[in-house]
């Protein structure tokens, strides 16, 4: 099968997010299963010359932009069995930035779209489908159908758009996409191009694709509520039936803490050894306090909103609090940034920041760290806590998108579960998962231990992805029937579960310490009720028939319906001082009659 991957950022050659990540690393799978695959990608001044050095010319043309024609070069190199078009035009690509800074982004990749479709006939390479990728992307599905489809070259290529960030649109005046791609006043209709008085590629892309897919089934799922569809909920619901989730992979011959040379020791799920090595050399290459008893917690990535930070500014004093070191590494808004560094100053020795995109010591945080916080607002699949898990890190996430799909909370009553989790976008249920992640750290160094084996065992790699994109391409060029998208998708975590050992103790344990903190408080008080309930002579009979009375009442009244005794008994307290004492024993031993007729 002939694929393409159109897509603004590759791995290893250029890279902002995650989107790189996908491309860089489902392309080599695809082709190392037989597939024709090649990637088209912008050619940035930001690419390494090692890699531009590799590259050849193979053809130049020019592309038509409304009255405008521009300059289009095509530079090949091929690596790891994927043949890499990089699209080269010094006025688009040349900048000293990659995304957002100039005000023509419309043009840019407006200019790259069309640059895509114009060069497969000089390529002579004509796909059987076009996987396009997000908003920069979008236009590729929208050009093919309206401009393209006529045309014999093209008129059995199908389009497949994936939405990695459904926050991330690519909105522009409709009259400044007009003149670019030039695209008739017809086409701006709700139904079609126009979105809210604008222009928008990533709309352009939902609507003209012939399949949508996403990088998780629940944020598969979530993006079609209003809560997440960022006002594209209603057309992702209209085509529910060719929407799909599929969750991403790993890389996981780069991330292997067996073969990893970045980090202090090398490990195996076998030999944890290494870890604590990783640990002592994490404290001494951040400046924290060495002590290998206390918990590392890690966060890696942007430092927005999104990543749900605002929780974590909230509860960060609470967080240290619990005895534990926090190390972060990323760049983003400068909210955050001042808040990481007033923590590193007012708790120092106890959180480390760094405010940059450094690969390698990523790794050595993923390796040195004990637990690893995701408590994203959203997140459409997150590659983090699949590359903690898979250096023995447990995760700490909220319950949404693929952080979902990933990670299922540990249950002590099963055994199941491969990390912690929380539901509520709630800063004191993140504090509390904490709290409960750190207690299992100190006092279960046997569930511990299984977790992060799990975690090193769970099969995360591209293979499962790759064949569910086989599956999905040949559905649409008809070799096989496509299946509904509705059908569960086998978890990589379930497979986990299924194999796993459960320790057969460990309800015992947190039975026992949540019954310890009750039997402390109550003192004798069960005992006595029970005593009473089966038998009415047992000590003081004044003390011993008051609190039953008083409990079996409310509870038979409760579960019997036995109201008036209730009411009998207080007026019999009342009226009669001299009351025999045989009188209330002989009541209890009907209550307790009836209430273990009631338990039958």
């Amino acid at each position: 099968m002939k694929i393409l991957f159109t897509a603004s950022e590759c791995v290893p050659f250029i890279k902002t997010g995650g989107l790189a990540d996908v491309v860089g690393a489902l392309a080599p799978v695809l082709a190392a299963q037989g597939h024709d695959v090649r990637v088209m990608v912008p050619l940035y001044s930001k690419i390494p010359d090692t890699y531009v050095n590799e590259m050849t010319h193979v053809l130049d043309f020019e592309v038509q932009l409304g009255w405008r024609k521009q300059y289009c070069g095509i530079e090949m190199l091929v690596r790891d069995g994927v043949t890499y078009y990089f699209v080269d035009n010094k006025f688009y690509f040349g900048r000293s930035y990659i995304y957002g800074l100039g005000g023509d982004e419309y043009e840019r990749f407006g200019f790259f779209c069309r640059a895509c479709l114009n060069s497969l006939p000089l390529l002579d390479f004509q796909p059987d489908v076009i996987h396009a990728h997000d908003w920069q992307s979008g236009m590729v599905p929208a050009l093919l159908k309206i401009q393209y489809a006529h045309l014999p070259f093209f008129s059995a290529v199908k389009t497949m758009f994936t939405i990695h960030n459904l926050q991330y649109q690519g909105i522009f005046g409709i009259r400044e996409v007009q003149d670019v791609l030039g695209l008739g006043d017809s086409l701006w209709t709700n139904d079609k191009l126009e979105c809210f008085g604008c222009a928008n590629y990533l709309k352009a892309g939902l609507v003209y694709s012939d399949l949508i897919t996403t990088v998780s089934p629940s944020y598969a799922e979530e993006i079609q509520t209003a809560y997440y569809g960022e006002r594209l909920d209603g057309l992702l619901r209209a085509r529910k039936h060719e929407v799909y989730g599929i969750l991403n992979g790993l890389d996981v011959v780069d991330y292997n803490p067996a073969e990893d040379n970045s980090i202090a020791a090398k490990f195996t799920s076998e030999d944890l050894s290494g870890k604590a090595e990783c640990k002592l050399a994490l404290q001494r290459e951040m400046n924290l306090t060495e002590d290998p008893n206390i918990p590392i917690i890690g966060m890696v990535g942007r430092l927005s909103n999104q990543k749900g930070l605002d929780l974590v500014d909230c509860v960060l004093g609470d967080m240290i609090d619990q005895n534990v070191q926090l190390v972060v590494l990323g760049m983003g808004e400068s909210r955050y940034v001042n808040l990481f560094e007033w923590a590193q100053s007012a708790f120092p020795g106890r959180v480390a920041c760094r405010f940059d995109m450094d690969s390698a010591l990523a790794h050595r945080i993923y390796a040195g760290c004990d637990m690893f916080l995701m408590p994203s607002q959203f997140e459409p699949c997150g590659l983090s806590q699949m590359i903690a898990m898979r250096y023995g890190t447990i995760p700490i996430v909220r319950e949404t998108g693929g952080l979902r799909d990933t990670v299922l909370s540990y249950n002590e009553f099963t055994g199941e579960g491969n990390g912690f989790t929380f539901f509520n976008y709630n800063a004191h249920d993140m504090l509390h998962v904490i709290e409960r992640a750190t207690e299992y750290y100190h006092d279960h160094k046997d569930v511990w231990n299984l977790l992060q084996k799990r975690g090193m065992t769970t099969d995360f790699s591209w293979t499962r992805s790759a064949n569910r994109y086989v599956e999905l391409y040949r559905g649409m060029i008809g070799e096989t029937e496509l299946r509904d998208p509705s059908e569960p998708e086998e978890s990589p975590v379930a497979v986990v579960e299924t194999a796993a050992p459960v320790e057969p103790e460990k309800p015992k344990k947190r039975t026992t310490r949540k019954a310890a903190p009750k039997a402390e408080g109550a003192a004798e008080e069960k005992p006595k009720k029970r005593t009473t309930t089966k038998k009415a002579a047992a000590a003081d009979e004044a003390v011993t028939e008051e609190k039953p009375k008083k409990r079996t009442t409310k509870k038979a009244a409760a579960e019997t319906e036995e109201k008036p005794k209730k009411r009998t008994t207080k007026k019999a307290e009342a009226a009669a001082e001299t009351a025999s004492e045989e009188q209330p024993k002989k009541r209890v031993r009907k209550t307790a009659v009836k209430k273990e007729e009631t338990k039958e």
